[in-house]
């Protein structure tokens, strides 16, 4: 077969180095990201490596058209409308990594769709970022920042009602029921599984950093050294719900990536951190004095702050991630922002003015990291753009603020209705990723409104 030149720029040597430096590795993890974040891909074996590098790997297109549970979601036009034709993925230059703790050793790398002269596909998260990475570069400003990853760690098997609960200490068995925040002695019968987690991450290139025992029984929060290049800030972010899912698999337990699988308790956030540098390198967000807010970081606020209602749905992508969203909840319930304070959605942290950013607080972790990113960025750049106001800084309690705040969706299906009839949001995703994006949401939502739950006959059976 010949081979052809990579559009996403990966190169043969690269591959023919990583199977020289490892030579026990017997095969690989290739995965594409869906519109839910979901891996997609293949197994394939070490000799499969260089054809994949050299040709790339025929997929179908609608593997970018699935629903949450695999299945395929027609209104996205990617099934039969296409005839369910392959497109080609290609690997992605950098991601090519040894896996740790796998019998057999394997490895993996992510990819990226193209259509089979070499043109985006895109419907491919990925490519959306990227849109919106080079959108800002033509503003001769370049986005940095990092994700924040909030989980949960459970018992493989629910109690005696159904609930899900926490997991035993994997070093002594020792159950906690209790919320457990910011105890640094409570992280030591995590220890083994945290110690892998951070050996594998290690081994992928991600720098993990700070490990927090958060608000919530079984609640933890991992924060990522800070990127340079906010694609591999979503990538670190991706590699790591991998790493957290399958090393705590290996210890027994479960990783949960829910929004809100305890309704007692605060649900999981994935708090994104993201500043812009100018050409020299210098942060655009710092301002001459502290305290004293530039035009630039004013402006991203009032595009973010403008935005954010017809944004939800990227923020807030599941029936489950609504159910994070009650006041007093460490969750943002309007576009407010504020400084130093975690109860408004848009938060400039405190601390060294050359590090000045913007912490988003939206998402759950249970949403799209590229598709996240690429919402954030499209927001910054319509404030700078169009030189929006912020409106006032929300001070104290920013739970009973927002009065004057552009309208928010009040639930999944009126988000779904507001991103639906968003030029904004079709202009961050891409007129593609966006129909794609928005049908599969819509799919999901009948199939859960026409499911009658535990709670219908909990309620209803003996009282109507």
């Amino acid at each position: 077969m010949t081979e052809t030149i990579s559009p996403s720029g990966s190169t043969l040597s690269e591959a023919e180095a990583f199977l020289a430096a490892h030579p026990e590795i017997e095969a690989f993890d290739i995965v594409l990201h869906d519109a839910n974040g979901i891996g997609r891909g293949k197994i394939i074996r070490r000799h499969e490596l260089l054809s994949f590098y050299k040709n790339g790997r025929h997929l179908p297109i609608s593997i970018l058209g699935l629903d949450i549970c695999g299945e395929d979601v027609h209104e996205t036009g990617l099934i039969w409308d296409q005839g369910d034709g392959d497109l080609r993925a290609w690997p992605i230059p950098g991601t090519l990594k040894p896996l740790h703790n796998t019998q057999p050793p394997r490895g993996e790398v992510f990819m990226s769709m193209y259509d089979l002269e070499g043109h985006k596909m895109t419907s491919d998260p990925r490519h959306a970022l990227q849109a919106q990475i080079d959108a800002l570069a033509a503003m001769d400003l370049h986005p940095a920042g990092a994700f924040e990853l909030e989980f949960f760690l459970l018992a493989n098997e629910r109690d005696a009602n159904g609930k899900m609960v926490p997991a035993r200490d994997v070093l002594d068995g020792r159950p906690s029921r209790k919320t457990e925040v910011y105890s640094v002695d409570h992280l030591h019968g995590m220890l083994p599984l945290f110690s892998d987690i951070y050996a594998a991450a290690e081994k992928s290139g991600i720098k993990a950093e700070t490990m927090i025992s958060e608000y919530a029984p079984g609640q933890y929060e991992l924060t990522l050294h800070y990127r340079e290049d906010v694609m591999q800030a979503a990538d670190d972010l991706m590699r790591l719900k991998r790493i957290v899912r399958a090393q705590a698999r290996a210890h027994g337990v479960t990783a949960c990536f829910m929004a809100k699988p305890n309704e007692d308790y605060a649900g999981s956030g994935m708090h994104f951190h993201v500043s812009l540098q100018d050409g020299a390198g210098q942060n655009v967000f710092m301002e001459a004095a502290e305290g004293q807010w530039n035009d630039k970081i004013l402006h991203a606020l009032g595009g973010l702050r403008a935005t954010m209602g017809e944004s939800m749905l990227v923020f807030a992508p599941h029936a489950n991630s609504w159910r994070r969203f009650s006041s007093q909840s460490y969750a943002p319930v309007s576009p407010t922002w504020g400084v130093n304070n975690r109860s408004v959605a848009l938060r400039i942290p405190a601390g060294d003015i050359r590090a000045r950013r913007v912490e988003h607080r939206p998402a759950g972790v249970d949403a799209n990291p590229y598709l996240v990113a690429a919402t954030v960025l499209a927001g910054i750049r319509k404030g700078l753009n169009e030189h929006l106001d912020p409106g006032p800084e929300t001070t104290g309690n920013g739970y009973e603020g927002g009065a004057d705040a552009p309208p928010m969706p009040v639930d999944w299906r009126s988000a779904i209705e507001a991103a639906k009839a968003s030029d904004f949001l079709k202009d961050a995703l891409g007129p593609d990723m966006h129909r794609t994006f928005t049908a599969i949401k819509a799919s999901e939502y009948a199939r859960v409104a026409r499911t009658v739950s535990e709670v219908d006959f909990d309620l209803y059976l003996h009282t109507v």
